[in-house]
């Protein structure tokens, strides 16, 4: 399913660690001629109460003007489940939550929240979504294929039996394309 490129086009694309969801917020990018704004989280958390709004906000503008796809990638990190308030800490944190999710749903492009732990995702979060893609990991058909096409053409690659490693490791994208790399 394709997103229109309208106000609250958000979704979240909870999956494994190597199973395509980084990708999946760059393809949808080039698709749509966007740039993808890949929002590094933990330097957008700070301990100073109103810092991590603040820091927010500057991304939402800016990307507002600049009509960017925002990626949060390891969205559990701030767009997980709120807590019961028994200290102000866990007040803060719940108050910065909300401000996300009212932020979030005043943004007029394209947000993807990614995540390994969709179970650690605030249910209230994953209601706002317009779109929930769950990413699994590879049958062994795919990894037999990720296999072949993750080595250069050059590579030597006779005595390599692609359907023995598909089925003796049970490995994500990433990770077949990491050991063809390494």
């Amino acid at each position: 399913t394709m997103f229109p490129i309208a106000k609250g086009g958000t979704a979240a694309i909870p999956g494994g660690f190597g199973t395509g969801k980084t990708m999946t917020a760059q393809v949808l990018a080039r698709e749509f001629g966007m740039d993808a704004y890949r929002v590094d989280l933990s330097r957008i958390l700070d301990k100073y109460i109103g810092e991590t709004e603040k820091r927010l906000e500057k991304i939402f503008d800016a990307a507002e003007k600049s009509n960017v796809i925002l990626f949060f990638d390891e969205a559990d990190s701030i767009f997980g489940k709120r807590s019961e308030v028994n200290d102000a800490k866990d007040k803060y944190a719940n108050t910065e939550v909300s401000y996300i999710l009212q932020r979030i749903e005043q943004y007029d492009g394209i947000v993807i929240l990614a995540t390994n732990y969709k179970r650690n995702i605030d249910e209230a979060f994953m209601r706002r979504m317009r779109y929930l893609v769950e990413f699994q990991m590879p049958s062994q058909e795919l990894r037999e294929q990720i296999w072949r096409a993750s080595f250069a053409p050059e590579t030597p690659l006779a005595d390599v039996d692609f359907a023995y490693l598909a089925r003796q490791f049970e490995l994500s994208g990433g990770s077949i394309k990491n050991v063809a790399l390494n």
